[in-house]
Parts: structure tokens; C-alpha cells; sequence
């Protein structure tokens, strides 16, 4: 992209981010003029999210954060029960630090019991899988919507499906229950999705993906405030992590930061405008990408280099890719000396020695050849930055081909 374009865009988004600063001039849970109109900003916020994901307001709690929404969805619903039984927990193998990482600590701390299911080879998991791990005790189970390393994408619905039918067979025992007037009905587990990654090519309807509780992240969206979303349906219960105020329901304490909520709301409804447009624009990017790097491979290497998950159902943006016996590290530094922004694996472990544990689920630890590099697109990417792209790694994997030889 031009430079005079990259400035054009960053005095844009300094002017709409000093336009949202100016319209906030006060906390939304004061009860004078200007705090009215705050909360009143909040709640059309709230409305516009509420929308988008097919649900009310009242079911959207705004957060710091994905990783934030993540932890109020997995540990309120442990939290909330804890005292009444010992909680069991289903996710895979592949999700996202704040999930993984959250499921560890409470098995570490004796609050629940852990299933840990492995993705395939493709880097999907297998519902029928997750349903075999459902106990009686069984309060949550956590599949995220889309990596945020390969871009494969779970089949929620299916899971949704699969929990619902192990409910309905089930003899609720009475932790289980929820009365309902006269009747009474299951509602554990409850189903947890992190579609942090999902949120700017998938299907946000809650009701459509038979979801209990959903977390989302403005870092993920162009043009957004840095803040989360949790979307929790009325029939759950969690416990707040933090003491204090009694915003967002009481879950979430402290003044909300309403600029990046506007700003969110805003970005959020914009994608939705632009979703179908992108998929096939990057979709027909990614294949083109793709097909040029079997080419850069076979030229250099005689071999094919290995795509790292599903090749069909990935997210349209993502490309993650190994090149056999070539430190991924390595590349991302040598093409970072380019221009090229490209990972190794999370954001949230770049600070650890180890290779992507995304990847060597779908290797095995005992492949040598675990590195992967992601290359992910954006709604400024181009066939120029692709061109560009294959030329730049091209000259890279022929230096480094002593690594391979």
C-alpha cells in the first residue's frame, strides 16, 4: 500500500477516535444529565452487538477483552457452582492461551475436573467425541468457533447438536435442573464458544449456533475499540471475578470504556455490511496464495510444502503453512526483515522457548518438522502484497536451503 494511503487511513482513524472521545464527556452510572446521556450511548452500543449476534441487551456484557470474556465464561460458570458439587470440563487440545491455560489453573487448583479432547489430523474436532466426555457433573464444555493459528474452523452446530441430545436422554440428577414455572429442564452443560477469530467471516447468530455463552474482541476487527463482549443467555448463572461496582449485571465491575464500546459496536456492524463481499475476495486471495507456494516449493525444495489444517474449512484470511525442516522462527524473522508481518504461533506464547502446540496436535511431538508460519489477510490485502509475498520467500527459502539439504 502507497504510504500516502497508510497516512490518509491513520489521520481517519485518529479523527474518528478523537470524534468518540469528544462525544464521551461522562461515567455512564452517574445519574446527572451528561451521565444520561453516557448510559444512553452505552445502551445503543449494547443494542447494535445485541443485533448482530440475535439476542437482547441484557444478554451482553461488555469486557476488557477477549481473553477477559473467555475467563468470565469459563471460571463465573465453575465458580457459580463450585460450592455444590465438583464441576467437570470439556474443550480440545487447540484452543486459544486464556482457555487452555484457564482450564489448567482450575485443575491445578482442584475447582474441576478436565477432559482435554484431541482435534484430528485436520485440526477439527470430532463432536461425537466431545459428547463421549459428557459426565453427569459435566458443567461446561468450551470449543472455540475458529483458531487463531491455522484458521480451522469447529463445527459448533454439530457440537451444539450433540449436547443437546446428551441432554435430552440424560436422567437429570438435582443439580442439573432449572425450574421453569411447573416444568423443569437440563441445562447442563452449558456451551461456550471463543469466536474472537470468527467474528469478521462467521455466523454470530447465537440462536443459529446453539450457544449458551460467547465471547468476541474488538482486536480482531479493523477500525475497532479495544474492548470484549461476552454473550451469556439468561439461563446461566455465573459468578463475577472481581469485586466492586455493579455494571455489566454485576459480572463485570469498573466504568465501562465507552469510547471503545462505541467504537466496537460501530466496527461490528460495519463487518457484518461488508462479510460476504471479503469471504470471496480473500477466499480467491488465499487459493491464489496457495497454489503459488506449491510452485516456490517445488522450485526450491522438489517437495510440496505442508498446509497446516483443513484445507476447506479455514477461515478465508488464514494461511499457515510449513516448510519441511525450516525453522519457522527463522522465517518469520527473515521475512519480518522484508516487510512481511507474519507468527509462529499465539501472540499470547511468544514470550515461551517451544514451538506452536496448535501445530504439533496436528503433527506430533515427535515430527520434526513442527514449525508453522501464518500468514494472515486483511481488508488492505491485495494480489500486489501476494506477489510480493511469494517473491520475498522465494529468495528466503533458497538462502536457507541449507537447512533442508
Amino acid at each position: 500500500m502507497a504510504k500516502s494511503n497508510k497516512e490518509t487511513m491513520k489521520n481517519k482513524a485518529i479523527s474518528i477516535y478523537l470524534d468518540y472521545m469528544a462525544s464521551v464527556s461522562a461515567n455512564p452510572s452517574s445519574i446527572h444529565q451528561l451521565g444520561v446521556e453516557a448510559k444512553n450511548k452505552l445502551q445503543s452500543a449494547r443494542k447494535k452487538v445485541a443485533g448482530v449476534l440475535n439476542t437482547r441487551m441484557e444478554e451482553i456484557i461488555f469486557t476488557s477483552g477477549g481473553t477477559e470474556s473467555n475467563n468470565l465464561a469459563i471460571q463465573g460458570v465453575v465458580l457459580a457452582c463450585r460450592e455444590k458439587f465438583l464441576p467437570h470440563i470439556i474443550t480440545t487440545n487447540i484452543e486459544h492461551p486464556s482457555v487452555l491455560k484457564t482450564f489448567e489453573m482450575l485443575r491445578g487448583r482442584k475447582l474441576a475436573e478436565v477432559s482435554i479432547v484431541p482435534v484430528e489430523e485436520n485440526g477439527i474436532v470430532d463432536p461425537r467425541k466431545i459428547k463421549r466426555e459428557i459426565k453427569k457433573n459435566t458443567i461446561l464444555v468450551s470449543v472455540m468457533y475458529a483458531n487463531n493459528e491455522i484458521g480451522t474452523i469447529q463445527p459448533i452446530k454439530e457440537i451444539a447438536k450433540e449436547i443437546r441430545h446428551w441432554k435430552k436422554n440424560l436422567t437429570p440428577s438435582p443439580l442439573s435442573l432449572i425450574r421453569r414455572g411447573v416444568g423443569e429442564r437440563c441445562i447442563f452443560p452449558v456451551f461456550h464458544t471463543d469466536a474472537v477469530q470468527a467474528v469478521n467471516y462467521l455466523d454470530l447468530n447465537v440462536e443459529t449456533l446453539g450457544v449458551d455463552l460467547l465471547s468476541l474482541s474488538g482486536s480482531k476487527i479493523e477500525g475497532s475499540g479495544r474492548v470484549g463482549v461476552l454473550y451469556k443467555k439468561k439461563s446461566v448463572s455465573l459468578a463475577p471475578l472481581f469485586g466492586g461496582g455493579d455494571q455489566e449485571t454485576g459480572l463485570r465491575p469498573g466504568t465501562e470504556n465507552l469510547p471503545e464500546i462505541l467504537k466496537f459496536a460501530d466496527a461490528l456492524e460495519e463487518v457484518q455490511e461488508i462479510k460476504e463481499k471479503e469471504i470471496k475476495r480473500l477466499t480467491k486471495l488465499r487459493d491464489y496464495f496457495f497454489a503459488e507456494l506449491q510452485k516456490v516449493s517445488k522450485t526450491v525444495f522438489d517437495t510440496r510444502f505442508m498446509i497446516n489444517g483443513d484445507i476447506k474449512n479455514r477461515l478465508p484470511n488464514n494461511v499457515n503453512v510449513t516448510f519441511p525442516k525450516i525453522p519457522s522462527d527463522l522465517l518469520v524473522i527473515e521475512l519480518s526483515e522484508k516487510g512481511i508481518m507474519t507468527s509462529a504461533k499465539s501472540a499470547c506464547e511468544s514470550s515461551q522457548a517451544d514451538g506452536s502446540y496448535v501445530i504439533k496436535a496436528l503433527r506430533g511431538d515427535d515430527d520434526k518438522e513442527v514449525g508453522g508460519v501464518r500468514f494472515s489477510f486483511g481488508r488492505q490485502t491485495i494480489k500486489k502484497d501476494i506477489d510480493y509475498t511469494v517473491e520475498a520467500l522465494s529468495a528466503i527459502l533458497t538462502k536457507l536451503k541449507k537447512w533442508y539439504d
